[in-house]
């Protein structure tokens, strides 16, 4: 068995802590001072039941924007910052108007963060114009929050690619023969919709924490800066582990963070 280098164990470690680190949920709950798992009860009638479809659709419109489009000639570190203040501007309107704007707000927020990911997925060596990498800027959505019924089963970095794998497997497959022709090839939805059954809990958390009375457009905008570090914090961290990888292969890479996972 081959270990690593100390520099690279030391990346595995930050990958640990970024992945395994709180969620979404608790950080909202930290900023606004009320579980998040709570207002998420208090949210209209059916609006819980309509995520899943709602991030469907903006996952599949992202896809069609950032993903087809992606550039890998720039090289350098990623524009953390900038992808930050574009989704703040767009949180701060979709707070302005409340509820009635997310389906609106969301398609465009997703598309920035989904183009942030990609530019974090660069700055780690990973190849844009490789289907699997595109795919794999998408599963980032799935990470860093468990589905409620869950009861602590799939929850886990490397349970959720578990999870993941075949739909992603037969995705990359259509991607490598047919191309990014349309986000509406069966393969595809199949995929996205895996991946929004996990990115529609975020979403609701969202949703909760705006419709909090008096956030308004400021409270707006701070929740979509939380969204977009979220992901940004769990796409270095997967892009980290891919990069390692490719490097020392994926069971010593797992069985090395399912160690340090274990000592936290």
């Amino acid at each position: 068995m081959t270990n690593l280098n100390p520099i690279d164990h030391q990346d595995l470690a930050r990958a640990v802590d970024l992945l395994e680190n709180p969620s979404f949920a608790a950080k909202v709950t930290n900023l606004i001072g009320g579980p998040v798992e709570k207002a998420i009860t208090m949210l209209p009638e059916g609006v819980s039941a309509k995520m899943v479809n709602t991030t469907q659709k903006a996952l599949s419109k992202a896809m069609e924007l950032a993903v087809s489009t992606l550039d890998e000639r720039y090289r350098g570190e990623s524009a953390d910052g900038a992808h930050r203040l574009l989704t703040t501007v767009s949180g701060a309107v979709g707070g302005a108007f409340g509820l009635l704007a997310l389906t609106v707000e969301l398609p465009i927020s997703t598309t920035i963060m989904l183009r942030s990911i990609a530019d974090i997925a660069r700055s780690e060596g990973a190849p844009l114009s490789d289907g699997a990498t595109k795919l794999a800027c998408l599963e980032v959505f799935a990470l860093g929050g468990a589905k409620h019924d869950d009861d602590g089963v799939d929850t886990g970095y490397f349970a959720v690619r578990a999870a993941l794998a075949g739909a992603m497997t037969e995705a990359a497959k259509y991607l490598a023969e047919q191309g990014l022709t349309s986000s509406g090839a069966p393969v595809l939805v199949r995929f996205l919709a895996k991946i929004a059954s996990r990115y529609s809990i975020q979403v609701s958390e969202k949703a909760a924490a705006q419709a909090v009375p008096l956030l308004g457009a400021a409270g707006g905008a701070t929740i979509n800066l939380l969204f977009m570090d979220h992901f940004q914090s769990m796409a270095r961290g997967h892009f980290i582990v891919r990069r390692l990888e490719r490097t020392y292969g994926k069971e010593l890479i797992r069985d090395t963070y399912q160690g340090l996972a274990s000592r936290n």
